[in-house]
């Protein structure tokens, strides 16, 4: 009786509380197509800038006090973590000073990382990714599995390892699925500009 009970109360609070729903709202603007799951923890969500389309799966930290941006059919699957300071190398130089250090912007701090993110459109990041502060993907961007990325990468970049490097290009991929639908070739033709 107890393990159907217990089954039971799982069923209810996934369906009620992690349930994931279109509709979102980013700087004013509706997102009606965008979907973020309770699961995600998100901080400075008013630093945080979305485009439609957008999915943030569950268990994925946000930490956009520097500035995010997540453009049109950006996907971040689930264990993701976007951040843009790190302190920890500040705090070990400063230790105890670390709080009173005199400074009115946090970049003056001694070991102080900062600067924002900003991920291009239609963009994969697989899952248990970190991407740190001041790092720019370029649109179509996957990156892959437990992947650690810091830096400026191109458009249609795939990345992969610790720390990440291109590996190969998203649109490889795309061409063979595109030759299976080849009705989509002008769709995509028009967003992703076609290498020569």
């Amino acid at each position: 009786m107890r393990a159907w009970f217990n089954r039971l109360r799982r069923r209810a609070v996934r369906a009620l509380l992690y349930r994931v729903v279109f509709g979102e709202r980013s700087q004013g603007r509706a997102l009606p197509n965008t979907r973020i799951s309770p699961a995600a923890c998100i901080e400075h969500e008013e630093r945080l800038t979305l485009g439609d389309h957008v999915f943030i799966g569950p268990f994925n930290f946000i930490e956009a006090s520097g500035g995010i941006t997540l453009d049109d059919g950006v996907q971040l699957t689930s264990h993701v973590s976007i951040v843009t300071h790190s302190s920890h190398r500040a705090m070990r130089l400063l230790r105890e000073r670390y709080v009173a250090w005199p400074t009115s912007h946090e970049a003056a701090r001694p070991g102080w990382i900062a600067g924002p993110v900003h991920i291009g459109a239609w963009s994969f990041i697989g899952p248990q990714v970190l991407i740190e502060a001041d790092t720019r993907l370029g649109r179509g961007t996957i990156v892959c599995a437990g992947s650690q990325v810091r830096g400026e990468f191109p458009d249609f970049a795939v990345l992969d390892g610790r720390p990440a490097r291109v590996v190969g290009d998203a649109r490889d991929g795309d061409d063979k699925l595109l030759a299976q639908y080849p009705e989509l070739l002008a769709a995509y033709a028009a967003w992703a500009a076609r290498r020569q």
